[in-house]
């Protein structure tokens, strides 16, 4: 990783990256699947203890088949290589289409259409799907609503956090180590095959030390991770359906984007579809219809309800950025002990 005082590296890259004419050389993009020295394979918390049931009850395959990977030039930065099965990324790429959207969570249509309360349905209410209106949606905000003018959040602008989302941001946590992070706030991102999201850091919240959690599916991507200071050349890592990006401790406040949408040809979504038993299922924690959660996982193994999320994401990539807003002993942004 190379820096020039007062050149900003991180742009030069992104422009690379995101140009089509000509299009960018991969052959520097990090890759988990493949054996660099820029890549280490991690032992994680192998003594936490998450009953494989709740983790199917998410999507997720057994927490012992998971890979972990650390970042050689990125302290704090990890990535686990999808974990999920093709239920479960079934199921929350329809959690992100379908409800999440939906109000009282905010999108970014808002501003443009009064009284849009189910973005999904609206739609598709006819027989031709609305295609224009399909690809308005930029993003979606949850719990804590980000407010994108003051860059700050407020207990005013505040809604219910997703108790699945909840759910699964806590597994992964705990299995990192990271056994205090709540789940608080989180923004979706939605992409198409020309978007990109430009150079940024992620400082908003009054907790700085948790770390932040980055769900993709659908399409692969290019995602840039540098420094504190853009004059820091970044690395390019290749993200995949599944996969979770976790930024902590000093990765946690780096420039980082994405430059580019790539095809995913393999489509995991589409394969490992298995039934849950619910009486096999165990108690939730947050959950508070655990048996509501399983019968929508079933229901996205039949093609034909999953057909019309599958004509958007066999063009379009889904990111879920979790993090925690507040610290430890915190209740609200009110609370003015903060230690």
């Amino acid at each position: 990783m190379s820096q020039s005082t007062g050149v900003d590296l991180f742009m030069k890259q992104f422009k690379y990256f995101k140009s089509n004419k000509p299009q960018p050389s991969l052959n520097s993009v990090i890759s988990v699947d493949i054996t660099t020295s820029e890549v280490k394979l991690l032992e994680c918390n192998t003594n936490y203890k998450c009953e494989d049931n709740l983790t199917q009850c998410l999507g997720l395959i057994n927490k012992n088949k998971w890979k972990t990977y650390s970042f050689v030039q990125h302290p704090g930065l990890m990535l686990i290589r999808n974990p999920f099965t093709g239920s479960g990324q079934r199921y929350w790429i329809k959690r992100c289409l379908e409800r999440y959207p939906k109000k009282p969570n905010k999108i970014n249509i808002d501003i443009e259409i009064d009284n849009l309360d189910d973005w999904w349905r609206e739609c598709h209410k006819s027989m031709e799907c609305d295609k224009k209106l399909l690809k308005k949606l930029r993003w979606t905000t949850l719990g804590y609503h980000h407010n994108w003018n003051t860059k700050a959040y407020s207990e005013e602008n505040k809604t219910p956090f997703p108790e699945d989302l909840s759910e699964l941001s806590s597994v992964v946590a705990q299995y990192l180590g990271f056994a205090k992070f709540r789940a608080e706030a989180a923004i979706v991102n939605y992409y198409h095959k020309n978007s990109t999201l430009s150079a940024h850091t992620d400082h908003s919240e009054v907790n700085l030390d948790a770390p932040l959690f980055s769900f993709s599916f659908g399409q692969s991507a290019i995602f840039l991770i540098g420094g504190r200071e853009k004059s820091i050349e970044p690395s390019a890592i290749l993200l995949k359906s599944g996969d979770i990006v976790v930024m902590s401790k000093e990765a946690r406040l780096c420039y980082h984007a994405v430059p580019k949408i790539l095809p995913e040809y393999h489509q995991p979504w589409n394969s490992d579809l298995s039934e849950l038993d619910f009486n096999k299922m165990p108690s939730f924690m947050y959950i508070s219809n655990p048996k509501e959660t399983i019968e929508a996982m079933n229901e996205n193994i039949e093609n034909d309800k999953w057909s019309e999320f599958e004509n958007y994401i066999k063009e379009s990539r889904i990111n879920i950025n979790v993090r925690q807003v507040l610290n430890e002993k915190q209740i609200s942004l009110a609370d003015e002990f903060f230690s």
